[in-house]
């Protein structure tokens, strides 16, 4: 077996037992929560056996709904999708972890992550990282979510934010983020294998100790009628960058993956009011300022 064989096989190992630990800690954390595992498989474009994947949807008293999933794909590709795409041909091969957690509770955050694997043709790259979607100003946790991740990716650290400020911004809403952002990268290929695998299996370890802290600090605050509400109508935002820019929505769907488990993103609950604006004087307006790409959360 080649060397790219045995990172390919090693990466997606990884990830599955990547997805087991988060889910014992959402256990730790949700001792009540509801867990539907599906394992599924798909078809490729060709009609022939194309891998699938170990869907995991939650539903919880922490965690309202939340979906930690992970999939390796293989084989044809539509033609016109794979010249989209940074490789070569019309096969592909694909492994990586998908995860988004929405709790019930305002003061704790959404959170978001995926690292991935990807092969097309000659050329394989890395992407992935994680990001934060707070509903209330508590700033310390927003410092602590970006110096973890800081700690993480070490030098590309401010790369990879800036790239998370330009991704996860709903650009339909004057250049809105849809969070507070944390790190992202796409199509990574230093020329290094082994090199590129390290790194992002390293950074993937960090997701569990930048966001289930927060989890634990927040659990049992209290919260009112104003916070849900603006909980709920940034969950209409979350939606809208979903379901209009997010590249991982796209390429799950035109590989025929599977859409139930590609839309597991979505909260279970948002809303939309014309011209919505939270009270004035509120911590929720204050939060509206946080939505800015280029803060700076570690100084």
């Amino acid at each position: 077996m080649s060397t790219l064989e045995n990172q390919k096989n090693a990466f997606h190992q990884h990830v599955r037992s990547l997805q087991e630990r988060i889910t014992q800690e959402m256990r730790r954390l949700d001792p009540k929560i509801e867990l539907k595992e599906d394992l599924w498989e798909r078809v490729d474009h060709a009609g022939q056996p194309g891998g699938g994947g170990r869907t995991r949807a939650f539903t919880g008293e922490v965690f309202e709904n939340a979906g930690v999933n992970t999939s390796c794909v293989f084989g044809k590709i539509d033609p016109q999708f794979a010249t989209k795409l940074q490789g070569t041909g019309d096969e592909m091969w694909a492994a990586g972890i998908s995860l988004i957690l929405h709790p019930r509770n305002p003061r704790i955050p959404t959170v978001h992550a995926n690292f991935r694997m990807i092969q097309q043709g000659e050329k394989v790259w890395f992407g992935g990282g994680a990001d934060l979607t707070p509903f209330y100003p508590h700033e310390e946790d927003f410092r602590y979510f970006h110096e973890t991740w800081k700690k993480a990716a070490g030098a590309h650290y401010q790369e990879m934010k800036d790239e998370c400020d330009r991704y996860f911004t709903n650009i339909h809403r004057g250049n809105e983020m849809r969070g507070i952002g944390g790190i992202f990268f796409d199509g990574y290929n230093s020329g290094y294998l082994a090199a590129d695998y390290k790194m992002v299996t390293d950074l993937s370890e960090f997701f569990i100790p930048s966001y289930f802290p927060l989890v634990e600090k927040r659990l049992n605050e209290k919260y009112d009628a104003e916070d849900e509400d603006f909980q709920l109508h940034r969950h209409g935002r979350y939606v809208e960058f979903n379901l209009l820019h997010d590249r991982g929505t796209l390429f799950g769907l035109k590989t025929n993956g599977r859409v139930d488990s590609i839309l597991i993103s979505l909260p279970a609950r948002c809303n939309f009011t014309y011209q919505y604006a939270p009270k004035s004087g509120s911590p929720h307006e204050k939060m509206m300022e946080y939505y800015r790409p280029g803060k700076n959360w570690i100084n």
